[in-house]
């Protein structure tokens, strides 16, 4: 007797944030909640307020506020359990070198030491020591530096620079323990090249380059180890649906089968079935509520339901549960929206 495998998509909104937001972040705290810091607001205003998802009530709530507004900032959760807030762009737009530190156990925000550089539009790994590498971004130009910053002293040391400037690239932590940066930004246009951070020497060195040029994409660790790249912007400002695979073992790329949709600034998120699920994103005049999964094993896309709302500019966190939280974005008007969806996955036999 043949055996039909179904996997049903379903979209369910959940509660409201608080307050609409963009380019904000998200960060699965160690019990559970979903923190969600920042971002731009509905008056195109840097914000400074935090809330938590309580996955159990499906509801947020407000916690303490950052000691400063900020937007395209990155946010890392340290082995302490406390959430490192980096840079971003704050009120009237001015570039932030500043760094704050939220402690769940206390809902409380305390600032710790500046970066060097101030910058947005950057990225930030915890490595396997526990400090955390950022790199690039604009801040005095499009920038090349990097920085460690250490946990124990909560201070800032430089580490050797990218051989290429770059922001709205992404950061990659592989299996073997280096970074993997991609593509971005360079003030000209949209970059191909890629290279791997060594913690263990603190250098840079160059990796094969993608197929395609790309910035405003994702890049999302497979089980498998490989790394997947999706979308983005490429060259002439041409928005992509192309996808390629990394293989840190030859340090090769090669092309994997296109999305059903070019997009950029969109989310990616590896499914506990190892599937990947990309949602949303923008293109040329228009935001999109489309999503796709990504197949490692056949290599291939398939569409699935749709979110409810359009967004670009959002996040995505994988619950502890399986599923998928979704929040905020920007709508096709431009607009940072306060609602959050879920989706869930059901197989059946």
């Amino acid at each position: 007797m043949n055996t039909i495998k179904c996997f049903c998509l379903e979209w369910s909104f959940t509660g409201n944030m608080t307050y609409g937001r963009a380019a904000h972040t998200a960060s699965i705290l160690s019990n559970g909640k979903i923190l969600v810091i920042g971002g731009e607001g509905i008056d195109n205003i840097a914000l400074n307020s935090a809330e938590l998802y309580d996955l159990s009530t499906s509801t947020w709530i407000a916690t303490s506020k950052m000691n400063n507004a900020r937007y395209l900032h990155t946010a890392s959760v340290l082995s302490n359990g406390k959430i490192l807030v980096i840079g971003g762009q704050g009120i009237n737009n001015i570039i932030l070198n500043i760094a704050e530190l939220y402690d769940p156990s206390t809902g409380t925000w305390t600032t710790t030491g500046n970066m060097n550089n101030a910058r947005y539009a950057h990225t930030a790994s915890v490595l396997s020591n526990g400090k955390v590498l950022v790199t690039g971004g604009h801040g005095n130009g499009y920038l090349s530096s990097a920085e460690l910053y250490d946990p124990s002293t909560g201070t800032w040391t430089t580490t050797s620079n990218m051989n290429n400037v770059r922001s709205v690239h992404t950061a990659s932590v592989l299996s073997n323990g280096k970074i993997l940066v991609t593509g971005g930004n360079n003030g000209n246009g949209s970059l191909n090249s890629a290279e791997l951070y060594d913690l263990s020497t603190s250098t840079w060195t160059t990796t094969g380059n993608m197929s395609n040029a790309r910035r405003w994409h994702t890049a999302s660790v497979l089980s498998n180890g490989k790394v997947l790249v999706t979308g983005g912007m490429g060259s002439r400002n041409i928005i992509l649906n192309s996808a390629e695979l990394y293989d840190p073992p030859t340090s090769t790329w090669t092309t994997t089968s296109n999305m059903n949709n070019v997009r950029r600034w969109h989310a990616a998120s590896v499914l506990s079935n190892g599937k990947v699920l990309v949602t949303g994103g923008s293109r040329s005049g228009d935001a999109l509520n489309s999503a796709e999964l990504y197949d490692p094993s056949t290599s291939t896309w398939t569409t699935t339901g749709n979110m409810n709302s359009i967004r670009y500019g959002h996040t995505a966190s994988v619950l502890s549960n399986g599923k998928i939280l979704v929040t905020g974005g920007y709508d096709y008007n431009n607009i940072a929206l306060n609602s959050a969806e879920l989706y869930e996955l059901f197989g059946t036999n």
